[in-house]
């Protein structure tokens, strides 16, 4: 299922917080493991635009040593890797290998060479995230559990599901991670209570209607997620359904109270855009989670729409 995973490194110790979760991955499933570190050198003003030959060649050997010494840890354990320099904006390169090689993960951490910031992600990690169509794993460098490179696993984790196909792309890849590494999966779905703004307390028959909504939900909603649960054979799940008014700081705080390892979500739910790479819940997590997330897009790029920056960008190149 993960023939393939790409590990992007820019030689920083924070980006490296993400190798305990490559090498527990790969060895799970046998994976074919690219580590890539791109080389780019903002040309000088005083140069018009050129960059120095000889700097440039040293960056070139600076990378390719960093990456043969990654390589030479993992294959100390056992874990072989494939390595590739890449010329240009990171960001950019990240993007167009992952995509053109068709590669089944991109592993990716929050913070890297430019060091830690109170953004929760650097601007590398978002452009790649906007612009990928494999599935990534986030990894937040600041939270980094461990130093050791092997015994990492997932003990608990945590799918939201909201009774939509879309939302049931994550699925595969849930099931699959739960029998390599034994993990109990909790299965979420929140209730989204109607809002209703009133300066008047409610009447007794808007209550009554509520309480008879939330009723007819839940009951719907155990009927799913009990159909859910019989496809995740020998494995332990837990469903949980709460009501929220706020359902993104409920699905946090459920986060943190099952002291989840691994958050795993398809980019859109039942009501995810096509103009947008990632529906509301998803992008909640990217911004402000604080957990390792694995997220599946589930638009190709053909149908996922591009936006007036994109297409304003593609009438102005060149000029």
């Amino acid at each position: 299922m993960l023939e393939h995973i790409l590990l992007p490194l820019d030689g920083s110790t924070l980006a490296e917080s993400v190798l305990p979760h490559a090498i527990a991955l790969t060895a799970a499933f046998k994976s074919k493991l690219t580590l890539l570190r791109v080389v780019y050198a903002e040309p000088q003003n005083n140069q018009r635009g050129i960059v120095n030959p000889i700097d440039w060649q040293i960056r070139k050997s600076e990378a390719e040593a960093y990456l043969q010494s990654v390589q030479s840890r993992l294959s100390d354990i056992e874990i072989d890797s494939d390595i590739r320099i890449l010329e240009g904006k990171p960001a950019d390169q990240i993007v167009e290998f992952a995509n053109n090689e068709k590669v089944d993960l991109v592993l990716l951490t929050s913070h890297g060479k430019s060091g830690p910031s109170a953004w929760n992600i650097n601007s590398t990690v978002q452009k790649v995230l906007l612009r990928t169509f494999s599935p990534v794993m986030l990894i937040r460098a600041y939270m980094q559990k461990t130093t050791e490179l092997q015994g990492l696993s997932y003990e608990r984790l945590l799918i939201p599901l909201d009774g939509s196909k879309r939302a049931e792309c994550i699925l595969p890849m849930a099931k699959a991670i739960c029998k390599a590494h034994g993990s109990k999966v909790f299965l979420i779905h929140i209730i989204e209570e109607p809002k209703l703004p009133r300066q008047t307390p409610l009447s007794e028959d808007v209550i009554t209607l509520v309480d008879t909504l939330r009723m007819v939900n839940t009951e719907e909603a155990e009927k799913y997620l009990k159909g859910v649960e019989q496809q995740f054979e020998d494995i332990q799940v837990e469903s949980i359904i709460e009501s929220s008014e706020k359902p993104t700081v409920t699905m946090h705080d459920i986060v943190d109270r099952e002291n989840i390892d691994l958050v795993l979500m398809s980019a859109h739910g039942y009501s995810g855009e096509n103009r947008w790479p990632y529906g509301k819940f998803a992008l909640n997590f990217i911004v402000y989670g604080t957990t390792p997330l694995f997220i599946v897009q589930d638009l190709s790029r053909d149908e996922l729409e591009k936006s007036i920056a994109e297409k304003y960008a593609e009438q102005t190149k060149g000029h």
